[in-house]
């Protein structure tokens, strides 16, 4: 493994989980491994979050740590636009949150983060996250 730094989404080594109630999402990050983890902890601030989530209205953000599980959960309130069945926008559940989180907020991952076989280590995937 190489010391190289990709820059790349959050979702190159981690997944998400979300839920919503009224007008505060829930999202859960996931790292895929042990050592991803330790890098999300200290790289997925609530400050990087909230970078991702003013613009739809986002209030505030509370960052819980669950360090067994390799994850993290954020409740964010002022999100969805007054809550699911109040919102004038098209899907704006948890769940499509989750995924604007995990492709919206950029890394630089150190290379030996990556799995092996990561299409991400390619320089085509790679090129379309370059700065």
């Amino acid at each position: 493994m190489s010391d190289k730094i990709w820059r790349l989404p959050l979702h190159a080594i981690a997944h998400g989980r979300a839920g919503d109630k009224g007008n505060v999402s829930n999202i859960s990050v996931i790292a895929y491994d042990e050592a991803g983890y330790v890098f999300i902890a200290e790289s997925v601030t609530e400050t990087a979050v909230m970078g991702v989530f003013l613009h739809v209205g986002a209030t505030s953000v509370a960052r819980y740590l669950l360090p067994n599980l390799k994850a993290m959960n954020f409740v964010i309130p002022g999100v969805l636009d007054g809550g699911v069945n109040e919102s004038r926008n098209v899907d704006r559940h948890g769940k499509n949150l989750s995924y604007l989180l995990l492709s919206r907020l950029m890394l630089d991952i150190p290379d030996k983060l990556l799995a092996q076989d990561s299409p991400y280590r390619t320089p085509e995937i790679a090129a379309q996250y370059s700065r």
